[in-house]
């Protein structure tokens, strides 16, 4: 039984740090790292922030399968917070400059007047597929 629960972790966090390299790899070759150090003046210091970004990858799949508990949870749970909204912020913000097809492709199929709607049904499917996977999980 050991040694079955210890090949589930093995292949568990296997897989977990191959997505996670995926998802690395992509966010590299949007160049969201190179543009953040651009922006903010500090591009001696992009190695750093490569290396940051692995490592948070790894150590949030550590994080995640194994399931530890932290001391001062719930002073470090709102830095959680910010960090990851910055994180998805800047993931969105990458894949907006990359994506500019979307400005066009509206005009040609002239979807303009539809907008709102648009906007609208992406909000509800959102919120009713978050409304459905947590009741469904809990």
């Amino acid at each position: 039984m050991l040694i079955k629960q210890i090949m589930l972790g093995v292949i568990g966090l296997a897989g977990g740090m191959i997505v996670a390299s995926g998802l690395l790899a992509f966010i590299s070759t949007l160049g969201v790292v190179s543009d953040f150090a651009v922006r903010t003046g500090t591009g001696k210091r992009i190695h750093l922030y490569e290396k940051c970004l692995a490592l948070g990858g790894v150590l949030g799949n550590i994080f995640y399968i194994y399931q530890f508990h932290l001391p001062f949870g719930v002073f470090l749970t709102p830095m959680f917070g910010v960090f990851s909204g910055i994180f998805v912020g800047a993931w969105t913000m990458a894949l907006a400059e990359v994506l500019n097809i979307f400005p066009i492709y509206i005009r040609r199929i002239r979807l303009i007047k539809f907008i709102p709607y648009l906007i609208c049904g992406i909000a509800l499917g959102k919120a009713l597929g978050s409304l459905i996977y947590f009741y469904l999980r809990f």
